[in-house]
């Protein structure tokens, strides 16, 4: 059954479930006079949606469910809906310019042709010297020890390939 929209002579206004084929008038519940049918007011109550962006769409093999002819055949209708939304509304396009970077740093926010790279991290600083007792010198600090190569999984003492024994 519709619902309809009813007003009495007093002035009420209610609305009731009443069958297609009942009569156009109803008994107000506030007063008990006849009512009739008023046009129902307009409801607000959804929102439009232009459909996923180029950019959200599935990029990869899985994300199209391994190339599902029916997913495809929905993918390709939302697509070809949202083009005419934006040859129509230009501020549903989004940003055209091709992608060049789009993992690590660039995670949040890709980097596109034509925007400057952001600044990387700045460089660790050196550990400030621990502070001593004794009086500092200014000659040159000692020459250190060259570095120990680090050991391989054979361990420590396996000959290196290539080398005779």
């Amino acid at each position: 059954m519709p619902l309809y929209d009813y007003r009495c002579p007093a002035g009420h206004r209610f609305e009731q479930l009443a069958p297609i084929a009942a009569s156009a008038q109803q008994d107000c519940p506030a007063c008990g006079q006849s009512s009739g049918k008023v046009p129902s007011r307009i409801s607000l109550g959804g929102h439009a949606d232009p459909g996923p962006a180029m950019e959200q769409m599935p990029q990869t093999w899985r994300g199209t469910y391994e190339g599902n002819p029916e997913y495809l055949g929905q993918l390709r209708r939302q697509w070809n809906d949202r083009q005419k939304l934006e040859e129509k509304y230009d501020e549903l396009r989004g940003d055209r310019r091709p992608v060049l970077a789009h993992e690590g740093h660039y995670h949040d926010a890709p980097l596109r042709a034509g925007d400057p790279p952001a600044p990387s991290a700045p460089p660790p600083r050196p550990a400030a010297p621990a502070s001593s007792a004794a009086p500092t010198s200014s000659a040159a600090p000692a020459p250190s020890a060259p570095a120990a190569r680090p050991a391989t999984a054979a361990g420590p003492t396996a000959p290196r390939p290539g080398a005779s024994p």
